[in-house]
């Protein structure tokens, strides 16, 4: 009994670790892209603490009807490493939407202050939300230069 036990929850951590989203490149890593959709106007049917921060956050100083409209759509997190922290590295997220069908479009941040851990936002709300749609595929890129440290892209990106 507890030896199949033991054996079910060693395929459950190798089942998680092979499944990881840290993708490596030459040059450094993306460790996770951490994503939230926000719908002010949509009631929450949730006590959960953790989720009610969460939209709460994202919907902080929108007092009005119109400004919460405006902060309505997709909002990323890229969690990333570089190797070499003494120059800036580029953050590139590449995305399409649901009503623009392959166009690609493309948000970039410098970072100079490049740490151990990294975080970079990005988001797609507002007027370009509203009328171009939900992100359907997207690909996040660490540059340095032309030069591509790493790279990680939703199941879709093609």
């Amino acid at each position: 009994m507890f030896g199949s036990r033991l054996l079910g929850v060693a395929l459950a951590v190798s089942a998680v670790t092979s499944c990881s989203s840290v993708s490596k490149g030459p040059g450094g890593e993306v460790t996770k892209v951490k994503y939230y959709f926000l719908q002010p106007l949509e009631v929450l049917q949730t006590q959960d603490p953790a989720i009610r921060f969460e939209r709460e956050h994202y919907l902080h100083g929108a007092y009005t009807a119109a400004e919460q409209v405006a902060r309505t759509g997709h909002y990323y997190t890229v969690m990333w490493k570089a190797a070499d922290r003494t120059q800036p590295v580029t953050v590139r997220f590449e995305y399409r939407q649901a009503n623009t069908a392959l166009q690609v479009k493309k948000l970039e941040q410098e970072v100079t202050d490049v740490r151990g851990s990294n975080e970079t936002p990005f988001r797609v709300v507002g007027p370009e939300f509203a009328t171009d749609g939900r992100v359907s595929a997207w690909k996040v890129t660490l540059l340095r230069g032309k030069e591509e440290l790493a790279s990680q892209a939703s199941y879709l990106w093609k």
